[in-house]
């Protein structure tokens, strides 16, 4: 495991062995047993490419009306907690007492993307954002705070795991392609991304 800092991000290669990626998609697949996938539309009206849940007290949601956090799935379930194995990799990341209250999990096939965005629906940016990278690799972009200007791109591999907190807590970054084949974690190809956030 090495890690390394590209404009601000903290990206910690390699953090998740293999054993510890399966017991993780395993995890992920009760949270999806209990909450599906979903493709939510943005409030343009444009459907999202990735399909999401969510794990913990609040998931994310986003339609016409905007971006925001609910209390549950759209099929009006309470959204099933966070697993231990997840919560785990916050507390040896961050150090932090306070856990996360929402976990997004995405799916990426291996043909969708993520435009560039701010993670600020939460109610205090102190807190950081913990990423979680499983299965294929991702072209991540990092922007600056302010939309335009300068980028820089990294691949991201399975098990990898991104911090994105302090002065870069509210940096623009997206998901540009994934390396289509690069992983057989996932029976099907593509990526699940965790990420974990203080809401409150």
């Amino acid at each position: 495991m090495t890690k390394l800092t590209l404009r601000g991000f903290v990206i910690h290669k390699g953090l998740l062995d293999l054993p510890a990626q399966h017991a993780l998609v395993k995890a992920v697949r009760g949270v999806v047993r209990s909450a599906p996938l979903f493709r939510p539309d943005t409030p343009q009206g444009k459907q999202m490419s990735v399909r999401m849940t969510a794990a913990g007290k609040y998931g994310w949601y986003s339609d016409r009306a905007g971006y925001r956090y609910v209390p549950n799935h759209p099929n009006g379930a309470p959204w099933p907690a966070i697993p231990s194995q997840i919560l785990e990799i916050w507390d040896q990341v961050t150090g932090l007492a306070r856990q996360p209250e929402c976990c997004l999990i995405n799916y990426y096939a291996p043909d969708a993307r993520m435009g560039m965005h701010q993670d600020k629906d939460e109610a205090d940016f102190q807190w950081p954002v913990l990423s979680v990278s499983l299965g294929d690799d991702a072209l991540f972009r990092i922007g600056n705070v302010t939309r335009g200007g300068k980028t820089e791109s990294v691949w991201l591999q399975s098990g990898d795991v991104v911090v994105m907190g302090g002065e870069v807590r509210l940096a623009y970054h997206g998901v540009d392609r994934l390396r289509a084949g690069s992983s057989r974690l996932l029976p099907k190809g593509g990526l699940v991304n965790l990420t974990l956030r203080v809401v409150e």
